[in-house]
């Protein structure tokens, strides 16, 4: 009897396969509404407070690449204790290549966002990026064949009005300090943006469908990480985000004090605030030599 109510409490292997893969869906879209909502508001923070490296903000976007390496590991490490000959990474080399090269293209599209959002509000920015569907639903069709819906083409003519009718109205929410030519700049460069995003994820889900597995998924999507990351490291080295500046950024390096002026202007202002022996000091109007 014992048996049988453990038999009957224990619930059978789809059902609870079934509750894991919720879980997981609902914490993968807990996750990608947290970044999607906050990523681009604390972006936004770090340029309306002075900042100005673009390359830095795109490095973030894909700067946490290396937590995937934990879910890699933990699938070979079970395919090794399974089968010793197990090869390291599942994805064949031409998989891996095709991933590297979208990752780079993933790279160049978080610089070009970055950029845009330097110059538009959140609002403005976020309506515009999601013109991201709009391009998606096109490439998806020519890319992996993918039908067309009614919903689809409504959601489509929707966003194209909607960035119409922000484009109409530059001066309504252009952010104080950006002049009309660096709001339109933004402008297009967040729908380029869209538009190179809306091309990588067919081709990334043509590529999930020749590497057919959620290890390889991973793999995959780990390579891309890593060279997104890449692109924007190269990125910030060139434009020498590594550099400590004790300068503003408007001021030039070639006009910025050498460390011998930095000194004398040093020893200047100390030479105001402490006097030398035999100073004659007034204080209450008192004289006193020192």
């Amino acid at each position: 009897m014992d048996v049988e109510a453990r038999k009957d409490a224990a619930p059978p292997a789809p059902a609870r396969g079934k509750a894991m893969h919720r879980l997981l869906v609902a914490l993968n879209i807990g996750m990608l509404a947290l970044g999607a909502v906050g990523g681009p508001l604390l972006s936004r923070l770090y340029f309306s407070k002075g900042g100005h490296r673009q390359w830095l903000s795109a490095w973030l976007e894909t700067g946490g690449w290396p937590l995937l390496l934990l879910p890699v590991a933990a699938s070979y490490a079970l395919r090794r204790a399974r089968d010793r000959g197990a090869p390291a990474l599942l994805a064949p080399p031409r998989i891996l290549l095709a991933a590297a090269g979208l990752g780079v293209a993933t790279g160049a599209d978080d610089f070009i966002y970055a950029y845009g959002l330097a110059y538009l509000p959140v609002s403005t920015s976020a309506i515009l990026i999601a013109t991201q569907l709009a391009f998606t639903v096109l490439f998806a069709f020519l890319v992996v064949r993918q039908r067309l819906s009614a919903a689809s083409l409504n959601a489509v003519a929707l966003l194209t009005v909607g960035a119409v009718v922000l484009g109409l109205h530059v001066s309504g929410d252009r952010p104080a300090g950006v002049t009309r030519g660096q709001y339109w700049l933004g402008f297009a460069l967040t729908l380029g943006a869209a538009a190179l995003y809306g091309l990588v994820l067919p081709l990334i889900e043509l590529a999930y469908r020749r590497a057919a597995g959620g290890g390889r998924a991973v793999t995959y999507a780990l390579v891309m990480g890593f060279f997104a990351t890449a692109f924007c490291t190269v990125g910030m080295i060139v434009n020498k985000d590594f550099q400590v500046r004790s300068f503003p950024p408007h001021v030039s390096a070639a006009s910025a004090p050498t460390p011998r002026e930095s000194l004398t202007r040093a020893c200047l202002y100390h030479r105001h605030l402490v006097p030398s022996p035999n100073e004659k000091i007034t204080t209450n109007n008192q004289t006193t030599v020192t």
